[in-house]
């Protein structure tokens, strides 16, 4: 039997506080990859999305990436939203669930079908730069869809999109579990 989660219970402060931080370290990537995509298009014109957070590694050189930390706390940062705020999902109506279920399935199916579309891209690149006899850097390829001034670097694609995978895929399951009704989560 599975034991959810009380306010009082010191698994939920460790949950709140692990998503407290995991927020923080998100929310300053997103603001450093911001403010480096906004550097580098007012001095060329042009930027690679997520680019520069495939290429900075932190803490030190040679450790993780900031994408890596982007992908690994949102990751993170679901799960302790999920652990945390399951009970005010029990009082959703029907029709509301039943609409944030077609559209998390939705969510789903599209960013599936973005992560195997960015691994084919990824596989197809690195074959062709190795057929050519070059080793690409994998870190900068890049795909210059939708818009070819603001190319997507595939690393980046392919980590976010499996994320949001992930996120979504695990949010349809709860949304499709059973439900407690009010009474017994006071009992």
């Amino acid at each position: 039997m599975k034991v959810h989660l009380q306010e009082n219970d010191p698994s939920y402060k460790i949950f709140l506080y692990v998503f407290y931080v995991s927020a923080f370290i998100m929310c300053s990537i997103t603001i450093f990859g911001f403010y480096a995509m906004i550097q580098e298009w007012s001095t060329k014109g042009t930027y690679v999305m997520g680019e520069v957070l495939v290429k900075t590694e932190f803490p030190a050189p040679h450790f993780a990436k900031l994408l890596t930390w982007l992908f690994f706390t949102s990751i993170i940062s679901w799960y302790c939203v999920s652990r945390i705020g399951w009970k005010r999902t029990v009082t959703v109506s029907k029709w509301k669930l039943a609409t944030v279920q077609l559209m998390l399935l939705g969510l789903a199916v599209i960013t599936l079908y973005e992560t195997i579309y960015n691994f084919i891209l990824l596989s197809s690149q690195i074959t062709a730069g190795m057929i050519n006899g070059v080793t690409p850097n994998i870190d900068s390829l890049t795909v210059a869809y939708p818009d070819p001034n603001r190319p997507w670097n595939l690393i980046f694609a392919t980590k976010m999109f499996l994320a949001a995978f992930l996120i979504s895929t695990h949010a349809f399951y709860l949304s499709t579990r059973p439900r407690k009704s009010v009474q017994e989560l006071d009992a």
